[in-house]
């Protein structure tokens, strides 16, 4: 018999962090929003929850928890403040997820105890010149006698500004299409190494989106993650995990649209009664449930897959891009209800259509995460319809 209940410790969890989230995150989203800042008091408060170490062992400090409990995380904080709930996401899932995963034992014990503490991690990938095509970076790792010379761009890093830990993809063999690049562990702050521009964006504004600048940064040769020459894979490797975190934000978000909408309906009246009571708002909020259900069924799906250790890359695709969708959705929809005034600061719907529009783009665009889910169908087939009968 399928159990689609959590656990009473993943229960339990959930009901302290969103207790947490509705007291302490969601009543300075919008000031945070406003001013386009990740306040220290915040993640001071977030590191107390534990929530920056919450899938570390607890060998080195965390709380040793698995990828079900860090997706409530990241969905609880984002129903309050989906900027928020990326800042965790971000240094879950795309910097402590690859270290766990690749790091020597030595690797490990100097970084993950720093990042169970609170020190934020980040993932830097993205180039001017490389967004999906991630293969196509430019970025420099030159090999010396006394370590790894980086020199070159990296732009769209989430929690840039605030990080003192990032894995870096960059070049180490050029003229190797198969082994061109390589991952790294770099420090913040560290000579050579400057943050460049900090993005103005439409959303998420609490979460910083910053460009590093390598100019001659020489890091240790006992920096690079995992074997030289196989960065894309860890790097792929990384994005299977950082797309659950996405979707669990996309979850949170959309979740937050339904409970304003569905309050705002049964509060505004029109007509000598509830907007609530017609049919065109009833319509939407049943389409939005509706979503929010089969999202968060794919999500946990994929967060089950990857702690039994089983693969779910095709999965953790399919829920990114079905969760990233519904959330635009159900912004669109709780502005709809909300009608003018949805359009005015005063209220959180136009925050949530702000917020919910990034999911479909990083971590993969909704036409990659297409690409992904058909070729890996296409690749399998016989596998995959045999294991769904």
């Amino acid at each position: 018999m399928m159990d689609f209940n959590f656990s009473e410790d993943h229960r339990l969890l959930q009901e302290s962090i969103r207790e947490f989230a509705f007291k302490e995150v969601a009543k300075g989203a919008e000031q945070r929003d406003h001013e386009a800042s990740m306040p220290r008091d915040l993640i001071d408060q977030l590191n107390e929850l534990g929530l920056f170490g919450i899938c570390i062992p607890d060998a080195y400090g965390g709380a040793g928890l698995d990828t079900v409990a860090s997706t409530i995380a990241v969905e609880e904080i984002s129903k309050a403040c989906g900027g928020t709930g990326v800042f965790l996401s971000a240094h879950n899932s795309l910097c402590v997820d690859p270290i766990m995963k690749f790091g020597t034992e030595e690797q490990k014990q100097k970084y993950l105890p720093k990042m169970a503490g609170g020190m934020i991690g980040c993932l830097s990938l993205t180039e001017p010149g490389s967004g999906s095509d991630a293969g196509g970076a430019k970025c420099m790792a030159v090999e010396e006698a006394d370590g790894w010379r980086i020199n070159g761009n990296k732009i769209f890093v989430t929690n840039g500004k605030e990080a003192g830990v990032m894995v870096l993809i960059a070049v180490t063999d050029p003229d190797n299409a198969r082994r061109r690049l390589s991952a790294f562990i770099v420090e913040q702050p560290w000579d050579g190494l400057r943050i460049g521009k900090l993005e103005k964006k439409l959303g998420i504004k609490c979460s910083s989106t910053a460009e590093f600048v390598f100019e001659d940064c020489l890091i240790p040769k006992e920096n690079l993650l995992g074997e030289r020459g196989k960065g894309l894979n860890i790097a792929l490797a990384t994005l299977d995990g950082g797309r659950i975190g996405v979707a669990a934000q996309a979850l949170g978000i959309a979740e937050a649209c339904l409970y304003e909408g569905v309050k705002y309906a049964n509060t505004r009246e029109q007509f000598n009664q509830s907007i609530g009571n017609f049919q065109a708002i009833q319509t939407k909020i049943a389409d939005m449930s509706l979503r929010i259900e089969a999202s968060r069924n794919l999500i946990y799906r994929a967060a089950w897959l990857k702690d039994q250790g089983r693969p779910y890359g095709y999965y953790s695709a399919m829920a990114k891009l079905y969760a990233a969708e519904t959330s635009s959705l159900c912004a669109n929809h709780c502005v709809q209800i909300f009608g003018g005034y949805g359009y005015c600061q005063d209220y959180p719907a136009e925050r949530f259509l702000r917020d919910a529009k990034i999911c479909e783009i990083y971590e993969g665009t909704s036409e990659i995460h297409r690409l992904v889910i058909a070729r890996g169908l296409m690749k399998e087939a016989e596998n995959h319809w045999m294991s769904t009968i």
